[in-house]
């Protein structure tokens, strides 16, 4: 007995040694990032007439929270907010809290553009706290990655937003999508996603002309936001043309861009005859850490992006990666207007393959790991839908902020294993304990030391 009540007391000692050591900077932790997020709910202009029960900046933080805290439902949340008010209430800053009936009606009618401010709020305190540097890539330059995804489909719910498809048996679908954005870094887990750009109805049938027409509204937002933040946008081959290309130039964004043979026929050709007429630079480099991968380069300047547009020329880059026990080969090839050289191949190589984190780190984990990213919390009539995916992202880039600047939320992390686990426990924490910050709840992750809720 005297025996476990000292391993208890070393224990005991140990967590609260360790906690001591643990600091979290200013303006990137929990506590001062949901303040950032509510002074900007605060400024959005009600569009309610007259005295209202519940503020609209009460309204949309109330959402957040729910992302925030990753419940699967409106009404889970709702739950929440009758068993526990007063935590919501104190961490989150709220004066009322309303029912999920209200809070579809509110936000509802709340335009999705006056969030966009939000994004560029939280990336600012990432600017400002010098963090952001550290992701910077090739050519004093970002890596930026865009693509499409699915949020919500169904063959009987539907609103006015939702496009249609039409099966050959003559059953319908109804889906929504949004264009992601997000800075990455091939040495990063964490990614920093932009504010999303939702694909609408009349964006086109087709994928192609949905994303395209979604990516220029994007882009022109995006430059409106960050007018001289540097960017090499990386997508893939549906994106590889002229006219997007020209997009791409006119909102100063470098780029890479995939291709395919199948596609690029003309392009293709042509850099057959400079490897035949020693016009291709071809190198092999060997792996440092996998001694059993071999990866051979070549490149190809000044080079026609198709035969419609021999004018536009970029730089072709193919890569191999080849895997001398089993003689697998993984291939790919990409256009870029880069100055990619012998030097720095092999880094644009990574980046260029970097592409798969807008897919898995983003969409993948929103969709996994208990984000319920693609769950319909309301259609609404107007933007409900929209406001909720806005929210959805802002949540995650708080998140992702954490996971990259704050060591209390990694230790925390680290301590219950999993994401999901962790969502789990702080859930938990707010039913359960008087809670007055985050900090306090993350560290008593930590100590396992309980505050007893004070009903």
């Amino acid at each position: 007995m005297a025996n476990q009540i000292t391993t208890i007391v070393k224990t005991r000692k140990r967590d609260i040694a360790r906690m001591e050591k643990i600091t979290i900077r200013k303006h990137l932790n929990s506590d001062a990032l949901i303040t950032t997020m509510k002074n900007g709910f605060d400024k959005i202009q009600d569009h309610r007439p007259g005295n209202v029960q519940h503020s609209l900046g009460d309204t949309i933080m109330a959402g957040f929270a729910m992302f925030s805290l990753k419940d699967p439902s409106l009404l889970a949340f709702d739950e929440r907010r009758m068993t526990a008010p007063h935590n919501l209430m104190t961490i989150y800053g709220m004066g009322s809290i309303p029912c999920d009936t209200s809070m579809r009606e509110i936000l509802d009618d709340v335009d999705p553009n006056d969030l966009r401010p939000l994004f560029k709020d939280a990336f600012r305190q990432l600017q400002r706290g010098k963090m952001l540097e550290q992701m910077v890539f090739m050519q004093d330059s970002y890596l930026l990655n865009l693509d499409g995804t699915g949020y919500f489909s169904s063959n009987k719910l539907y609103s006015d937003a939702c496009m249609e498809k039409i099966h050959k048996n003559g059953k319908r679908t109804y889906y929504l999508q949004a264009v992601g954005a997000a800075i990455v870094h091939p040495n990063f887990k964490e990614v920093i996603p932009l504010c999303p750009e939702v694909i609408r109805k009349q964006d086109g049938q087709t994928k192609m002309d949905c994303e395209r027409n979604a990516i220029k509204r994007f882009l022109e937002k995006f430059r409106q936001d960050h007018p001289h933040l540097k960017v090499i946008i990386n997508e893939d081959a549906l994106s590889s043309n002229a006219p997007h290309i020209d997009d791409l130039e006119q909102y100063a964004c470098h780029y890479i861009l995939g291709v395919k043979e199948g596609d690029h026929k003309f392009l293709f050709q042509h850099v057959d005859r400079a490897a035949e007429t020693g016009e291709a630079i071809e190198l092999v480099v060997a792996d440092k850490d996998k001694k059993e991968s071999l990866h051979y380069f070549r490149i190809v300047y000044d080079a026609p992006l198709n035969k419609s547009n021999q004018e536009r020329r970029v730089t072709f880059v193919e890569y191999w990666e080849e895997n001398t026990k089993t003689g697998k080969i993984q291939r790919f090839s990409w256009v870029t207007d880069l100055d990619v050289t012998e030097d720095n191949v092999y880094l644009f190589m990574r980046g260029a393959r970097a592409r798969w984190k807008i897919e898995n780190e983003t969409f993948n984990t929103l969709k996994n790991q208990g984000y319920h990213f693609g769950h319909n919390y309301g259609l609404g009539k107007k933007h409900l839908s929209e406001v909720f995916i806005f929210l959805t992202m802002l949540a995650f880039l708080v998140d992702q902020i954490l996971q990259l600047c704050c060591p209390l939320f990694n230790a925390a992390w680290k301590e219950w294993k999993s994401k999901r686990s962790l969502w789990e426990k702080v859930r938990s924490k707010f039913h359960e304990f008087s809670i007055q910050t985050m900090e306090e709840l993350y560290r008593s992750l930590l100590e396992h030391k309980q505050v007893p809720l004070s009903r």
